[in-house]
């Protein structure tokens, strides 16, 4: 059965690979797997077609056969599970790697997201320049144990997982701030991250579809 997910017809990051879709893309590339994309305009997200397979008219959504799934924890979890080269044999390791996916999007993405929105969406806000320091704060408060637990060690549980493909993908989001900067262990494991084929193809699958679309005007 054809996989297929649903991408950004134009992404907001231009291609950086810091939309959702970079992530599926990437579990797909390091087990192997062909898939098609349905690129969606902002518009087409929120009528019922898409809403039929996304409720909250996001991307990305995986089809494959009758089953349709929605959020990409879940989706690169499915992928993890049936396909070979994402999560260990050994049944604890295996739960340790899901371990870091769940910690990936629920401890250290949130924070990430808070100071993303900060200074995106609230630069012209007045209290925004006072606010920017806590959100910093809190987002170090997440990298300085991230960091010690990581020490000197490629992965973080071993062998590369899908723990490590979401934590990568949400530590990606940082860049533009210099916070990773501040944590050259961190950095170091993101550019580890960057550097596999699985990684280079799905960012250029995504790079491919902005740089195809003609410039707004």
């Amino acid at each position: 059965m054809t996989i297929t997910i649903t991408a950004f017809e134009r992404s907001p990051d231009g291609g950086k690979g810091l939309a959702r879709d970079t992530r599926v893309r990437w579990a797909l590339e390091e087990v192997r797997q062909p898939y098609e994309v349905r690129l969606v305009s902002f518009r087409a997200m929120k009528e019922p077609a898409h809403l039929a397979l996304h409720p909250f008219g996001q991307i990305p959504t995986y089809e494959e056969g009758d089953l349709a799934l929605f959020e990409t924890g879940a989706i690169v979890f499915h992928i993890a599970e049936r396909h070979p080269g994402l999560l260990p044999d050994d049944a604890n390791a295996r739960a340790r790697a899901i371990t870091w996916m769940f910690a990936a999007l629920n401890t250290v993405e949130p924070p990430i997201l808070e100071l993303v929105t900060a200074k995106i969406f609230e630069a012209d806000k007045p209290w925004c320049e006072a606010r920017l320091p806590l959100v910093k704060d809190r987002v170090r408060s997440r990298l300085n144990p991230l960091a010690a637990r990581l020490g000197d060690a490629d992965w973080l549980d071993g062998a590369f997982s899908a723990g490590d493909l979401m934590m990568v993908s949400v530590l990606l989001r940082l860049r533009p701030s210099g916070l990773l900067d501040e944590f050259p262990t961190l950095a170091a494991y993101v550019a580890r991250g960057e550097a596999r084929p699985a990684y280079q193809r799905a960012f250029a699958a995504q790079l491919a579809v902005n740089a195809a679309q003609p410039p707004a005007g």
